[in-house]
């Protein structure tokens, strides 16, 4: 789902974009919050409980001064890169995000030698010594992942050729992401849980970028489902779908 104008200005109470200080959109169903980066005077924005992959809109709001990402979908640390040049930045609630696992102090070192002004991290009080420590114990990140993909590809590569190009942790996050989708769609419909090689026939989620991921995180929770349907439920998806296309096409049309 993506994060709207009218949206913010509603949550914000705020005639204009520019006026937002403050938004609160904790488990909206968010992955797109492109509109972020048109919110220059926001200060504290709260993101959590959705299924936002990557901060780079956040990049734009340089008066941010708290961040709560808690229980989304960022899959690598290198996504810090867009908060490295947020001057006022000092709370960030980043956990329980795949980035996160599997070494938690590996995760707090990286986060705090890329953003040393922290004051907290989350909801833990930043010290001065974890700081120190985190100069020599952590990673420190010069891009993100996307800009790292293409200077370690061929030049000339295509966009496709990019996103392909990523870590072998960061696409075993996302199938787990994908594998825990599709699971909880199968116990809500009173099914067993597929084990994780049941899920090497289908596209692993990494072979798409930016909001692709989760469309093809839902397309393969419900190919998975399909081989488990009868026939009246097969009919049932296929007329469904061909009346979602039809809206579509003609949403289309009138834009």
């Amino acid at each position: 789902m993506k994060l709207t104008r009218k949206q913010v200005l509603s949550r914000a109470k705020a005639p204009e974009l520019d006026s937002v200080r403050k938004l609160n959109c904790w488990g909206s169903r968010l992955t797109d919050i492109s509109i972020c980066q048109e919110l220059p005077n926001i200060e504290v924005m709260t993101l959590s409980a959705n299924s936002i992959f990557t901060l780079e809109p956040i990049s734009h709001c340089q008066n941010l001064t708290e961040l709560y990402l808690r229980k989304n979908s960022i899959s690598n640390l290198t996504e810090l890169y867009y908060l490295k040049h947020l001057p006022r930045l000092k709370i960030l609630w980043l956990s329980e995000n795949p980035c996160c696992n599997p070494d938690p102090h590996k995760y707090r070192m990286t986060v705090l030698r890329n953003l040393p002004n922290l004051q907290k991290l989350d909801n833990q009080a930043v010290t001065a010594e974890e700081v120190s420590l985190a100069m020599t114990e952590g990673e420190e990140i010069t891009a993100p992942t996307a800009i790292l993909s293409t200077e370690n590809g061929s030049p000339g590569s295509t966009t496709e050729n990019t996103c392909a190009e990523v870590s072998t942790e960061s696409e075993n996050d996302l199938l787990n992401f994908s594998m825990e989708e599709t699971n909880k769609i199968r116990e809500q419909l009173g099914m067993k849980p597929l084990p994780r090689d049941k899920f090497s026939s289908f596209p692993s989620p990494v072979e798409l970028c930016g909001n692709k991921k989760r469309k093809n995180n839902v397309l393969n929770a419900v190919l998975l489902l399909l081989k488990d349907l009868d026939t009246e439920s097969l009919e049932i998806v296929q007329s469904t779908a061909e009346n979602r296309i039809h809206q579509l096409q003609r949403k289309a049309l009138q834009q």
